[in-house]
């Protein structure tokens, strides 16, 4: 509600503001984020569970820490594109557009029910498509429309599904159908879960809905790329999460089998697709593919351990700090497009740097960092959940992507200047700061993780 109702008073404050100080609604959407991030921190249930709106919303451990994710990580996207909009023509609708699509993205962590899903998809996703070709460039038009088609088509093959769910089990609410789906027709249900993952999956950027990734990647404003890659994953993967655990656990459909040739594919593409990319941002967009295969696996065994929902929450949390730190750096460096260009920056941009090698040795899974823990739980929770060969194919893949990641750093402690010069100018102090604070958070969150794992442990609400 913080969030939702700014954007309706920063929409009706850029009306009126002039130009040069349409900077004021960017604050009310810093101002509105640690609002709602007091809030969470104030109300976490610590086990009081329930839900609310007639039960299609669920206010739980999932709910409650897929908030402080989220809000935290858009905080840090607002702080990164102060540089960038400041002083744009819509530059007002930049950020109501943000809080939009974040509001939609809360909406999607905790719905329990397949209508207030979609309400939400369409919500997290609308926004999106106007924010991918804000710039009104080629390269950003092009990738608003592929965003936007590929969007259309599965987020009208999400809605049959969630048609042929409720034709399945007679209802919307998640609990309603976790009673009714384990007796209705196999083969209704089983189409009616692929067709409605086919939506989520868009939304977390996973294989086969992952095409428009390294174009949204690359057309869209970094401080967007940096959004897209990062907030829509986690509202999406939490949402399958509690689908999955509340509505199909006994619905007889294989869907972990499902799931964990999915979590395969994905991770495997993401890196080999990275492996020989000069671009920084497609690299980027690569690399985060291969992030959400891991992040499924938790989704495979979500009925077969508990270790699964810490282990996706941790991740997540640790993934949405480094992911946003790397896009910082790229946005503080606007003139660095390529590999190549990354030159010499340890000896130019020390502390940039610095935040290069922890963040990108952290997406790797190295110690101390956030990362390297919620691999450890989600590993973990895999091969509880008795799927050793994929846990085995991941670490696999992990050791694989450390070539890609190191092919960027090699180029940052070269000796020799940069290719071109000013391929080092930075934009300014607030996309810095970001970089710098998401980084300190990876680091935090794998040092100090064994004193935050019994915030991420709690029951699901059905």
């Amino acid at each position: 509600m913080a969030l939702l109702g700014t954007a309706v008073l920063g929409l009706l404050a850029g009306s009126w503001l002039p130009r040069r100080r349409q900077w004021i609604v960017a604050v009310l959407a810093a101002a509105a984020c640690t609002t709602a991030l007091i809030a969470t921190a104030l109300t976490m249930t610590g086990g009081r569970e329930q839900t609310v709106f007639s039960h299609t919303f669920a206010i739980d451990t999932a709910t409650d820490v897929g908030r402080l994710i989220v809000l935290g990580a858009l905080l840090l996207v607002i702080a990164m594109s102060v540089e960038t909009v400041r002083g744009h023509r819509r530059e007002a609708e930049y950020w109501v557009l943000l809080l939009l699509s974040g509001g939609g993205t809360l909406a999607m962590i905790g719905a329990n029910d397949l209508l207030m899903l979609f309400a939400a998809y369409l919500l997290a996703s609308i926004p999106a498509y106007a924010l991918a070709g804000f710039a009104k460039d080629a390269r950003g038009t092009e990738a608003a429309l592929k965003y936007y088609l590929m969007g259309a088509l599965l987020g009208t093959t999400m809605l049959a599904g969630t048609a042929l769910l409720y034709g399945a089990g007679h209802a919307t609410l998640y609990r309603q159908l976790r009673a009714a789906l384990p007796a209705a027709p196999y083969g209704l249900v089983a189409v009616g879960l692929i067709a409605t993952l086919a939506g989520l999956l868009f939304k977390a950027g996973a294989v086969p809905a992952h095409f428009w990734v390294p174009d949204v990647t690359d057309g869209a404003p970094t401080p967007i790329a940096a959004y897209v890659t990062t907030l829509p994953k986690i509202g999406a993967l939490i949402a399958v999460y509690r689908l999955l655990h509340q509505a199909l656990a006994g619905s007889g459909v294989n869907w972990p089998l499902l799931l964990a040739i999915l979590a395969a594919v994905t991770m495997t593409l993401g890196n080999l697709a990275a492996f020989f990319q000069t671009s920084v941002k497609r690299l980027l967009a690569y690399s985060t593919i291969s992030q959400v295969g891991y992040l499924l696996m938790a989704l495979a065994v979500a009925t077969r351990t508990d270790v699964a929902q810490r282990g996706l929450l941790v991740y997540l949390a640790a993934y949405a700090a480094t992911n946003i730190a790397v896009f910082a750096v790229a946005t503080e460096l606007p003139h660095a497009h390529t590999l190549a260009d990354y030159r010499g920056l340890a000896r130019d941009r020390p502390g940039l740097a610095g935040v290069l090698v922890v963040c990108l040795l952290g997406l790797v899974g190295t110690p101390p960092t956030g990362v390297f823990l919620g691999k450890l739980e989600v590993f973990t929770a895999t091969v509880n959940g008795g799927y050793t060969w994929l846990a085995a194919l991941a670490v696999a893949n992990t050791v694989a992507s450390l070539f890609y990641y190191l092919r960027w750093l090699a180029p940052v402690f070269s000796i020799s200047r940069p290719a071109t010069v000013g391929d080092h100018t930075v934009l300014g102090r607030w996309a810095a700061a970001s970089a710098y604070t998401a980084a300190t958070l990876s680091l935090l969150l794998g040092i100090a993780g064994g004193a935050l794992l019994p915030l991420t442990t709690g029951p699901l609400l059905p």
